[in-house]
């Protein structure tokens, strides 16, 4: 059933990038294509059978699950200034952009790469599961490693959460607030990440559909935005807004 999820997401998110391309190579909202490639990769990465693939070819040091993590903080960043932007939120747009923003995605960077290098990395294993099975120093470093990968996307996701709420409450049309309560729920399952350390091993299941769920808000809620522009281009309520490019 995992596989059957995961390979799904795949396609759907390889298939609208796809779609995409030619939009993308005119200049037409290609942050929506970078998006949705972006997220294609981050998916093939958490996939066994391809991770193990892409990464013996890489040395077999898990270099991909590094590589994965980078291209989940890019992926998350390009979805938050794009809707930030898209409905007006600039107040969120300058906490990914400003300052604050660069900061937090600087520190989580060195935090994730300094811990993989402290880490005894051999083996390929999607998700580090095998380096977590060795138990001692390498297993605590494995929870410190993805506590810190997680904590930029729920950064980001806890910014973007006022916008959504704002849009929900507004009066644009049903496709934008249905987008906007999509993101929502996808933000709020990326910041329960944060608390996958503390719940029981046991947990395992729940912690996937967590994790797709916020996936597959954030691809269908992006999808209707695409859509909603097709079908009313720019908001009369609000000029340049979720259908900026």
């Amino acid at each position: 059933m995992i596989e059957i999820l995961q390979w799904s997401t795949l396609a759907v998110c390889g298939l609208i990038a796809v779609v995409r391309v030619p939009s993308a190579v005119r200049g037409e909202n290609r942050t929506l294509f970078w998006i949705f490639a972006l997220m294609t990769l981050a998916i093939l990465l958490s996939i066994e059978a391809p991770y193990v693939a892409i990464d013996q070819a890489l040395g077999g040091f898990n270099l991909a699950n590094l590589i994965l993590r980078f291209v989940i903080f890019a992926a998350i960043l390009c979805v938050g200034i794009r809707v930030t932007r898209g409905f007006g939120a600039t107040d969120g747009y300058r906490l990914l952009t400003g300052r604050t923003g660069m900061a937090v995605l600087a520190l989580v960077s060195l935090a994730v790469v300094g811990v993989f290098l402290l880490m005894d990395s051999r083996g390929s294993s999607s998700g580090l599961a095998q380096i977590s099975i060795r138990g001692g120093r390498d297993a605590v470093l494995v929870e410190y490693y993805g506590a810190a990968g997680r904590a930029y996307p729920a950064y980001v996701s806890l910014v973007l959460l006022p916008a959504m709420v704002r849009a929900l409450r507004g009066s644009l049309p049903l496709p934008i607030r249905t987008a906007a309560f999509l993101l929502a729920v996808g933000a709020v399952a990326i910041a329960l990440t944060l608390f996958f350390p503390v719940m029981p091993s046991g947990w395992g299941p729940a912690k996937f559909v967590v994790n797709y769920t916020a996936v597959l808000c954030f691809v269908v809620g992006l999808a209707l935005i695409w859509a909603a522009r097709v079908r009313y281009g720019r908001s009369p309520a609000r000029p340049g807004t979720f259908t900026e490019k």
